[in-house]
């Protein structure tokens, strides 16, 4: 079987949520995938992280890299002497012209229930052309069972038309110091979080929050929360910790800091070597996700993978993703999320708890069950 994919989102260096789903899926097919052939579509020259070609893995580079996905590559598929038995497109963008069946990926409708949170350009285009891929697709791959709700509920679709495949997280990473203890290894782990510490200025007890700065991560509510924490520990040193490229309409968030000086109490961190992210979990006293709209929560599975405890909103797919091994709340209660960050650093059986149970909860997660999942979705259309 002739397989055609666009490798776009996964061909960059800085992968977070949909860059990080398409490269992984790309790394474990390659492995584990020694039958089908297949072509990675792509308008730059492939980073070196991608799987190396082989046999019946192969790159095409073309151009012209304006409008690709509408122009360049319909174009190529409709000059290809030998079509595909199926194309997947790991984004919400499918070709303008497909000569085979499709898949499409929607992570999630953020853009639908939040608008206000978006740039116009963004929002437009990512209505127009969502609205004409999913119609256009033969099946569409999700990430939860909320979002494969909301994308049935919102786009009319059978549900058989949806396939859901958890997104996994790197086990090779993220693990636990004393998974792999063995003589010295402890004390090297400490000394790697004393370095880690040192490198990115940070002193005594932290909370901490990973995800693209962005009004839907709801992070001026989870500054004025922490706000009111510090009061809550008067005499406790407490940072608050902020992992993540600053995405947009990010400005209130800064402001929220200087209008609470809070500036020696909270560190903005852009995006980190994702060697140093498993330690700055490691080292945290617990993860906050306060997010308004998530159609997953990669952080969240890391964090619970790192044995630290989280707490999330109440609302979206976080609550599905977590289960037991997290503790909830209201987003839009300022209140509600001081509480829960209180009860996470003062409840030392409640803590213990979610830390077992969140141990428990990761295994739901594996990278190469969520490849076996897509490339089953793959065949059956292909054949």
């Amino acid at each position: 079987m002739k397989i055609g994919i666009d490798g776009n989102e996964a061909n960059i260096s800085e992968r977070v949520g949909i860059g990080e789903y398409a490269f992984q899926l790309l790394k474990n097919i390659a492995v584990m995938d020694k039958k089908n052939d297949y072509d990675i579509l792509l308008k730059n020259d492939p980073q070196i992280s991608l799987p190396k070609e082989k046999e019946n893995w192969h790159y095409e580079v073309f151009g012209p890299r304006f409008f690709w996905t509408q122009f360049a590559l319909p174009a190529k598929l409709l000059l290809k002497s030998e079509r595909y038995d199926v194309f997947f497109s790991p984004t919400h963008y499918a070709p303008r012209y497909v000569n085979c069946p499709l898949v499409i990926s929607v992570m999630d409708l953020s853009y639908i229930y939040f608008p206000e949170m978006f740039k116009k350009k963004d929002l437009y285009q990512l209505r127009l052309w969502t609205d004409y891929s999913v119609r256009k697709a033969d099946r569409i791959m999700t990430i939860s069972q909320y979002s494969k709700s909301a994308i049935v509920d919102y786009y009319k679709v059978p549900p058989e038309k949806v396939a859901v495949t958890y997104p996994g997280y790197n086990k090779e990473n993220y693990k636990l110091p004393f998974d792999c203890a063995q003589g010295g290894q402890i004390t090297n782990y400490k000394l790697k979080m004393n370095k880690i510490r040192h490198k990115y200025k940070i002193n005594g007890d932290y909370i901490l929050f990973v995800g693209t700065l962005q009004p839907r991560k709801n992070l001026v509510r989870l500054i004025e929360a922490y706000n009111e924490t510090l009061r809550l520990r008067s005499g406790q040193a407490m940072k608050l910790v902020i992992v993540g490229k600053k995405g947009w309409l990010y400005e209130k968030i800064f402001e929220r800091v200087k209008q609470l000086n809070l500036k020696k109490e909270i560190i903005f961190l852009d995006y980190i070597l994702e060697d140093d992210l498993p330690i700055l979990y490691q080292g945290a006293s617990c993860f906050i996700l306060p997010s308004l709209y998530e159609g997953f929560g990669i952080p969240a599975v890391e964090a619970m993978a790192c044995g630290i405890p989280v707490a999330v909103s109440n609302v979206s797919s976080l609550p599905e993703i977590v289960g037991e091994a997290g503790i909830t709340f209201d987003p839009l209660d300022v209140n509600d999320i001081a509480k829960s960050i209180k009860r996470l650093l003062t409840d030392q059986r409640l803590r213990e708890e979610k830390i077992k149970k969140g141990l428990e909860r990761v295994k739901l997660f594996d990278w190469n069950v969520c490849a076996q999942k897509t490339l089953s979705v793959l065949q059956t259309l292909g054949d």
